[in-house]
């Protein structure tokens, strides 16, 4: 085996998890998580179910990988983000909702949402998972950047957990949205226009008055 063939087998096997990944989420998405099957993965994926063993035990912590890759990884990047003091508040929670709707707008994370609303009664593992790392996370970042806003007096007196809800939801929409009802939809939803005017709207209606 040349070095070259050797260099490729090893980058192949390092990117296999991803793809199994990549793999799942479609199978899951367009089977739904209670008729998907460990063999689907691996044939969508073009390998062996065998490999997909060497990686993940069950359906069940394929997903949990999912979320960990996936949308946990972008909550990461947001409270990264979130995390420089000497950004104002009302700027910063301008940069991080645009972040959330940049995600809320990839072709993977769209699906995360309507996949959690259709399992959660039947596997509710699965909806308490995303609750946790990716919605709690989500929300206490914003409550933090809301609550820094009302201390600068950027920010009227409002609950920083009931407006963090409100900011993120018509972002959700977007995703449920383009996974559910577009299709149906006789003129195209511009996501990008509606969550600019989200934002901005949202911002004007915590502002304080006399913000600085």
């Amino acid at each position: 085996m040349t070095q070259t063939t050797s260099q490729r087998w090893r980058r192949r096997k390092e990117a296999r998890p991803a793809e199994l990944l990549d793999a799942a989420l479609d199978v899951f998405f367009e089977k739904g998580f209670a008729a998907a099957r460990l063999e689907d993965i691996a044939a969508r994926a073009g390998v062996s179910k065998g490999t997909v063993y060497l990686y993940f035990d069950s359906k069940e912590d394929v997903f949990d990988a999912l979320v960990r890759a996936i949308p946990q990884t972008n909550v990461e990047q947001v409270r990264a983000l979130a995390a420089d003091p000497a950004v104002p508040a009302d700027e910063m929670l301008r940069r991080v909702l645009r972040l959330v709707g940049l995600f809320l707008r990839d072709q993977r994370m769209i699906k995360f949402p309507r996949l959690i609303v259709g399992e959660a009664a039947n596997f509710p593992k699965l909806a308490e998972t995303y609750k946790r790392e990716v919605i709690d996370r989500g929300i206490g970042t914003l409550s933090s950047i809301i609550e820094r806003g009302i201390h600068e007096g950027r920010f009227r007196e409002v609950d920083p957990k009931n407006a963090a809800y409100a900011a993120l939801a018509p972002l959700l929409f977007t995703a449920i949205w383009r996974t559910t009802f577009e299709q149906f939809d006789s003129s195209t939803f511009e996501a990008d226009g509606f969550i600019e005017q989200h934002v901005e709207t949202f911002l004007r209606g915590i502002a304080k008055e006399s913000a600085p």
